[in-house]
């Protein structure tokens, strides 16, 4: 148990924080298999001579990492 006037640093403090944290939750479950067995099991079509599954996770992976960027920014 903290002390009192001391909060977890697990739990984001300010709005932006808040975003980020369930923009990065939202993303990365969007890369996990029950996602990606369902809705991204597709190497017909092909996007640049990629199959769509690896260039759906490119821009997921993508996305996070922009997310990730954007707090250091942010300072949160």
């Amino acid at each position: 148990m903290s002390p009192p006037g001391y909060r977890s640093h697990f739990i984001p403090r300010t709005r932006e924080g808040r975003t980020a944290t369930v923009a990065f939750l939202v993303l990365f479950a969007l890369c996990m298999p029950p996602f990606t067995h369902t809705v991204l099991n597709r190497i017909d079509p092909t996007v640049l001579g990629v199959p769509f599954f690896w260039a759906a996770l490119f821009v997921i992976y993508t996305l996070l990492i922009g997310v990730l960027v954007r707090a250091l920014r942010s300072g949160v």
